[in-house]
């Protein structure tokens, strides 16, 4: 069994993903309304992105817009959980997500991890990012 996060967002679904390709890699599908087989999209609705897969072999982030922009922000209850390799790569992801976000709780070192931080990007995610501590070394 696999949980796998599914965000929403308000119409920048494409540049939001096309960013988390550029910080973690990955391979990064699109299929945007104009994609759905089966007759048009609904007016407006053609460069919509209806499903978004960012996979790093078994992981999976996926995502779409919604396009009745049903209020999905960052307080939600929800965030996602990056696991850094290292202190150094944890700087580098909080850091390149936080760029024009909100930090809501700066990377420091903590009893439980080398590098541990949280934020919002821009595009209204909330991020946790963590890197092993001394107990998983």
């Amino acid at each position: 069994m696999a949980y796998r996060p599914y965000l929403f967002f308000a119409g920048d679904c494409r540049e939001a993903f096309t960013r988390y390709e550029e910080i973690f890699g990955g391979d990064l599908t699109i299929m945007t309304g104009a994609d759905v087989p089966g007759g048009e999209p609904p007016p407006g609705q053609a460069d919509l992105v209806v499903h978004a897969a960012l996979a790093h072999g078994d992981d999976l982030l996926m995502a779409s817009d919604d396009p009745e922009h049903s209020g999905y922000g960052p307080d939600q209850r929800i965030m996602v959980s990056y696991d850094a390799a290292d202190a150094d790569d944890a700087r580098r992801v909080f850091d390149a997500l936080a760029d024009g976000g909100q930090v809501t709780q700066e990377l420091q070192q903590t009893f439980f991890s080398d590098a541990f931080g949280m934020c919002v990007d821009r595009f209204g995610t909330p991020w946790m990012v963590v890197a092993p501590g001394p107990d998983d070394r």
